[in-house]
């Protein structure tokens, strides 16, 4: 910084030579007097140190030289004024740089130090050189700190102490100086000030770990160019890039104190390079928890490979962030779904392995596999090609045998599965853009506590988030939402899934799903689905209806609460068993569905909200709650709100157990449920034994096992129409489906009675 040079700024006086009458004996002010014809000051013409020069006799206590130009003092900037002088005769004086300090209007500023050091003059003959700085701040080694008041200076030099004696006296310079400051003025270190080159070739790490050893909190300064780094670079400093970086993949790039996104990016200049250099940094630098983007979109033109730019992690386990921005699906053949098929066999004793697989080495870990006996959404998880080995997701339910696969590896935005596990890591405040394009996220392979909160899952080709392995145990989804791509599309035509779960423990909270085949598919235990909104309709009068909810484990131990279930059904299956015929176990077991909303709308009368579907024989309802719900149809009554789908099997009706169906409401339902239930009978004539139906009544159409009570209405009367004190006895399971009952009297009577029967035990 030389604002004379910058800005041609004129700051230096003239030559001696040039005249005396711009140089006052007093302050320098205009009217002042000058030494022109004074008689104790002459030019010399040669001097042997000097040349031309001014001859000076001391006359006063102080005497004072001052040049009448008006020297501009400009905000931000540092002035020194230097003089050369030397003794000639008399009594040796003292000398210091000096000035006055001029104001708006030309007023003096007052309260200001105008003088600089003395320097005594000892030996006649001797050059002796004075200097002092003036500026607007009091930084160290500023003479003359004068602020912001001070516009411009009359500056010069002092002589004082005794008189009489006679000096030479160089043309006073006075140069701008404000690069003395820069380090505390700007607080930036360049990297080039410590040997970087910028070719894009040349090695630079080395200067950038020294500028970072030498900033000591300034800030380090990137200028334009190019700066190859062929090493792992760690700034501990604030930095600011003009210029970018590049470096090998597996090299790293730590800023500790500009840790996000934008700096990332401009240092790399590419967005996705960019961002995956960052994404490196948070999984190798302890300093920061999580990558803040800043709400940065990124055009995402390729699917991002999380753990290809991390090479040297294949597994993490410390919580990381990745928060506030979007990515944004840039359309191309890249995302195109590559499809294989292969055979294979399968046997049920090995129930998570596809054998004998042909073509194994162009099969993607990740993919998702079909064929007959495949329930939905299995996932290859890993893959042996010299064993010819699949590794599956989960088992298939009735595939024996060997036969043709198709495996369809969907292309992710975001794809975790390079990872051999990811535990703890948190997405949030993230929208995903897949513009039909792509799908939103694939998990890897195994993990714990994955969490996916705030965030948007927008119009994924294929699926939102996928699991292919148990990198779902612990998930949680929380207030986020997940927009379908096939929202114009009729019921049976869409295929895409918001997401799906394979491991225990998920908690799906406060989410919103619009218009997919599936909002979840999950496939463990102990799950929690707490406060969502599933929606999957279409306008098609009469219309079919998919499951918006899949559990697909039959002791599921899953709570289901608060849900606005819209438009689609819960359904639970066991098509993940090997083995589906019950032997033992628990059966389809430990499932709890309070206090839904339930609404449907133009449905085919046979839809039903709550469906259980077996594969394989012989299982029952064990430790299941359904109750406070709210059951809604419009434009169109439907049959019941629960069902058993019996396309493989159905439920066997006489094994029962704690089913607890009640405090339900019902609108536009013809079959009204409950468990247990209150049946009305009326006797007209008197009979023996009284035969009682539920007319359909008991949820999934299930039989009566046992009657809790029977509580007449009235007198009961024999015959001949008197009153009898007498008490039935009860037969269950009566009709030809087990849905009625036989009260049985000690004689034949007539009256009411109010029962209340149950399905289980």
């Amino acid at each position: 910084m030389n604002k004379a040079i910058t800005d041609g700024v004129l700051l230096m006086p003239p030559a001696f030579s040039n005249g005396l009458d711009m140089w006052s004996s007093s302050n320098g002010t205009p009217g002042s007097n000058s030494y022109e014809g004074a008689a104790n000051a002459a030019l010399v013409a040669a001097d042997q140190d000097f040349g031309g020069c001014l001859e000076l006799q001391k006359v006063n206590s102080v005497q004072m030289l001052r040049y009448k130009g008006e020297t501009p003092l400009l905000p931000g900037c540092y002035l020194q004024i230097r003089a050369r002088v030397k003794a000639i005769a008399g009594a040796l004086p003292s000398v210091r740089i000096a000035g006055w300090a001029g104001g708006a209007g030309g007023r003096h500023i007052n309260g200001k130090i105008e003088v600089g050091p003395t320097v005594e003059l000892a030996t006649y003959g001797d050059v002796v050189e004075v200097a002092a700085i003036v500026g607007p701040g009091a930084r160290g080694g500023v003479d003359m700190a004068w602020g912001s008041e001070a516009l411009y200076g009359h500056f010069g030099l002092d002589l004082t102490g005794s008189n009489g004696g006679v000096v030479r006296i160089d043309d006073i310079e006075i140069e701008d100086v404000t690069r003395f400051f820069l380090r505390d003025m700007i607080s930036v270190v360049d990297v080039r000030d410590y040997g970087a080159i910028g070719d894009g070739v040349t090695d630079d790490s080395d200067a950038f770990i020294a500028a970072d050893a030498a900033a000591e909190g300034r800030t380090i300064l990137v200028p334009g160019g190019v700066f190859y780094l062929g090493d792992d670079v760690t700034l501990n400093a604030p930095v600011a890039f003009e210029g970018t970086v590049t470096m090998p993949v597996d090299k790293m790039l730590l800023l500790t104190k500009s840790y996000d996104l934008p700096t990332y990016i401009d240092a790399f200049g590419d967005e996705e390079l960019a961002f995956g250099k960052a994404f490196q940094a948070l999984l190798n630098n302890s300093d920061h928890e999580s990558l803040d983007m800043c709400g940065r979109k990124i055009s995402v033109t390729r699917p991002l490979d999380m753990q290809a730019v991390v090479p040297n992690k294949t597994s993490y386990a410390t919580r990381r962030v990745i928060r506030n921005g979007q990515f944004d699906a840039v359309g191309g053949s890249v995302w195109d779904t590559e499809v294989v098929r292969s055979e294979a066999t399968y046997s049920a004793r090995n129930a998570r392995m596809l054998t004998e697989v042909a073509n194994i080495a162009n099969i993607a870990v990740g993919a998702l596999v079909q064929g007959n006996g495949v329930g939905r959404e299995i996932y290859v998880r890993s893959k042996n090609v010299a064993a010819r080995e699949l590794t599956l997701s989960a088992p298939l339910y009735d595939a024996q045998g060997t036969q043709v696969y198709t495996f369809s590896d969907f292309k992710y935005m975001m794809d975790f599965s390079g990872f051999a596990g990811l535990s703890k890591f948190v997405l949030s405040d993230i929208e995903f853009q897949c513009g039909r394009h792509a799908s939103g996220i694939r998990l890897s392979p195994t993990g714990k506590a994955f969490h996916l909160r705030d965030c948007f899952i927008s119009r994924p080709k294929d699926r939102g988030m996928t699991s292919i392995g148990t990198g779902c145990q612990g998930l949680l989804v929380d207030r986020c939402q997940f927009l379908s791509s096939e929202d114009p599309e009729d019921v049976p035509d869409r295929t895409s899934i918001a997401l799906n779960v394979n491991a225990n423990d998920a908690k799906l909270r406060n989410n919103r799903s619009t218009r997919f085949k599936h909002f979840a598919l999950l496939g463990g235990s102990n799950s929690v689905v707490i406060g969502n909104h599933f929606f999957q309709g279409d306008g098609t009068s009469g219309g079919v209806r998919t499951a918006g909810l899949v559990i697909a484990d039959n002791y599921c131990n899953a709570t289901i609460t608060g849900n606005y279930v819209d438009n689609c059904t819960i359904e639970w299956t066991n098509e993940r068993d090997p083995e589906p015929d019950f032997v033992s176990g628990f059966s389809f077991a430990a499932m709890c569905i309070t206090d839904n909303i339930m609404l449907c709308g133009n449905v085919a009368p046979w839809f039903s909200f709550i469906v259980v579907k077996p594969h394989g024989r012989g299982h029952f309802l064990n430790g299941v709650t359904i109750s406070g719900n709210r059951f809604h149809s419009i434009n169109g009554n439907i049959d019941r709100v629960e069902r058993v789908d019996t396309s493989f099997s159905d439920l066997d009706f006489t094994l029962t157990k704690k089913l607890t169906f009640e405090a339900n409401a019902f609108h536009g339902i013809a079959k009204q449920a409950a468990n247990p239930i209150r049946l009305q009978h009326e006797a007209a004539s008197a009979s023996q034994a009284w035969t009682i139906g539920v007319k359909g009544n008991l949820p999934f159409g299930g039989r009566i096992l046992s009657v809790d009570s029977v509580m007449a209405q009235g007198p009961i009367r024999n015959a001949v129409g008197g009153v009898t004190h007498v008490m039935p006895y009860s037969r269950s399971q009566q009709g030809a489906n087990g849905d009625q009952l036989a009260l049985i009297w000690p004689t034949p009577v007539r009256g009411d009675v109010s029962v209340i029967a149950r399905m289980d035990r």
